[in-house]
């Protein structure tokens, strides 16, 4: 109630038309939540794409300080500190000066162009959802940029509270004019709440979030699966093998928070379904390729499917892909065992793999062994249901506690577009942290410390990556990666749902019942641990989803995509 009234009262001191929006947490696997500022300014008359292109050169020819742009000259006389919020733990010593001197270089250029500085606001890991809604709430200018996404760090609820400012065209257009030129209008379209804009997408990055399950393809092949695992059948065939063959090896050593992505990926992989972001963690509505906007819950509708799915972990549990105390395990080193061929799978998402697949020095199997490879069976492939991500898995808003929305917009301009901005930033100074080799790609040069050196793990920019300005990093095996990349561009769907902002006031209620069955029941069943038969199990589970108001929530859901879409 308070965010609602503190909302009210800004749009009633701006003379702005704050709008509400819904949302709530989604499964996801990578980087960030969203946040804007609303304008103090209106558009006079809008604009889409070509319109930016149209006014792209002679933004480009205009300096992002103080020259004429497109709103005429902007005023940069005042120095400003601008305060950008990410996920992520501040480092500390040595690397927390390495950061300063980036910084130092950095803060240099943007004084120069826009007479502001940059200081990073740090939401550490730990409860960082909390956290990081209540900075927002606050709204007392100690943050300006916010990253944010739409799928796992609450956009649209902050969106919805007033945590961020609306951005009109003409805004955009003058303080950010490279980044309005470079947005389609359709993306653009994408980031409004009635109508109005209130995140800028990171919509020119290749990232592939889908998850599956890296492996030993060596070993793999030696279980009989000469082109790899492409199947869940595979993937207990290749359990078993590891488990009869390399006793001391854990197949798998999951954490017991993997529940509901296992599920999750057993559904894409067993259906045409595509889940609606932004509703909750368990993904549990949505529609199909074929016919996205009629709702279902396949937890209710999918049932012989989820028994098959039960009847399989309970196989895996009694094969001992997992160690036996799978359910309190929330601190498993799966991944580093991975590294060092403790483990013979790890779960995540494509962006991992493609750093577990390249032979980097961290990734010892391949210097131990040089016949170890690494495969990918990722969710989905059996059906070839692979959805594009979101462009607002990563997004930039502003606070609409900022005392400086236009410069801040100005910055990130810069953090986006400008070359020698962008690479200090992401990378660091070069020669320092990053360097490049005779083929143009990127290399750490000598003495280099990962733990000290690495600013890409430091700044957190997953809101504005943009692949016109990347430096491809030497040490990824880009030819399978571009080929599993290519793989996904000859299958993938567009994200169906960009247009909808769920409104869960009046079923947050249900939800939230809803949320603490899936997890209960889930746990249980994803990792084989439940007692009596799969088909009992799945019976309890969705009699418990019903009486907690499944179908009442899908109803409304209906009501509402019907309203967007038909």
């Amino acid at each position: 109630m308070k965010k609602k009234v503190i909302a009210a009262l800004l749009a009633a001191t701006m003379v702005l038309g704050m709008t509400a929006c819904g949302g709530g947490d989604t499964q996801s696997s990578a980087p960030a939540e969203s946040s804007e500022e609303s304008s103090a300014e209106e558009s006079s008359e809008s604009s889409d794409a070509s319109d930016a292109g149209e006014e792209e050169s002679s933004a480009e020819e205009e300096s992002a300080g103080g020259e004429e742009a497109a709103g005429g000259d902007i005023d940069t006389s005042e120095h400003v500190v601008i305060n950008y919020m990410t996920t992520g733990d501040a480092p500390s010593g040595e690397a927390k000066e390495r950061l300063d001197e980036m910084m130092a270089e950095l803060n240099a250029i943007l004084t120069e162009k826009v007479n502001a500085e940059l200081e990073i606001y740090y939401i550490s890991w730990t409860d960082y959802l909390s956290n990081y809604n209540l900075t927002l709430a606050r709204m007392d200018g100690t943050v300006d940029l916010v990253g944010t996404a739409s799928d796992w760090l609450d956009a649209w609820p902050n969106s919805k509270n007033g945590a961020f400012i609306e951005l009109s065209e003409e805004m955009l257009q003058t303080y950010a004019p490279k980044t309005w030129a470079s947005i389609p209008a359709e993306n653009w379209e994408m980031c409004k709440y009635n109508g109005e804009i209130y995140l800028i997408p990171e919509d020119n990055y290749a990232q592939w979030t889908n998850h599956g399950f890296t492996y030993r393809l060596d070993w793999a092949k030696e279980a009989g699966l000469a082109d790899g695992v492409h199947s869940w059948e595979d993937m207990t065939t290749y359990f078993k093998w590891v488990k009869e063959n390399k006793p001391d090896i854990t197949p798998w050593d999951s954490d017991g928070t993997q529940y509901a992505t296992l599920v999750g990926g057993w559904i894409a992989s067993h259906s045409n379904y595509v889940a609606i972001d932004g509703i909750n963690a368990g993904a549990m509505w949505g529609g199909t390729k074929d016919d996205p906007y009629t709702i279902y819950s396949p937890y209710m509708t999918d049932t012989d499917s989820l028994v098959e799915f039960a009847k399989m972990m309970k196989e895996w549990d009694e094969i001992g892909v997992w160690k036996t105390d799978v359910l309190n395990n929330t601190t498993s080193t799966n991944r580093d065992d991975y590294r060092i061929g403790k483990v013979a799978a790890e779960q995540h998402h494509t962006q991992t793999w493609t750093d577990l697949v390249s032979h980097t020095e961290a990734n010892k199997i391949y210097q131990e062994d040089e016949n170890a490879e690494s495969g990918f069976f990722y969710f989905g492939e059996e059906t070839q249901n692979v959805v594009a991500l979101s462009i607002t898995h990563g997004a930039m808003a502003v606070s609409a506690g900022s005392a400086n929305p236009e410069r801040a917009l100005m910055v990130y301009d810069l953090l986006r577009n400008d070359p020698d901005c962008y690479t200090l930033f992401n990378y660091g100074i070069k020669g320092v942290s990053w360097d490049t080799n005779d083929e143009g790609l990127r290399v750490i040069p000598e003495g280099y410390n990962s733990d000290t050196d690495n600013i890409n793990g430091m700044t957190n920019f997953w809101w504005g990556r943009n692949d016109d300005l990347e430096v491809r990093d030497a040490t990824r095996d880009w030819d399978k990666i571009d080929a599993m990349y290519a793989e996904y561009d000859k299958i993938k769907i567009p994200y169906q749902y960009g247009l909808f902002v769920p409104e869960v006031d009046s079923i947050e209620g249900q939800i939230s019942n809803i949320n603490e069955v899936h997890t209960n029941y889930m746990k249980q069943i994803a990792f084989g641990k439940y007692s009596g038969t799969a088909e009992e199990i799945v019976a309890e589970y969705q009699a418990a989803l019903e009486a907690a108001g499944i179908n009442e929530v899908t109803e409304e859901l209906q009501r509402q995509i019907s309203a967007v879409y038909q």
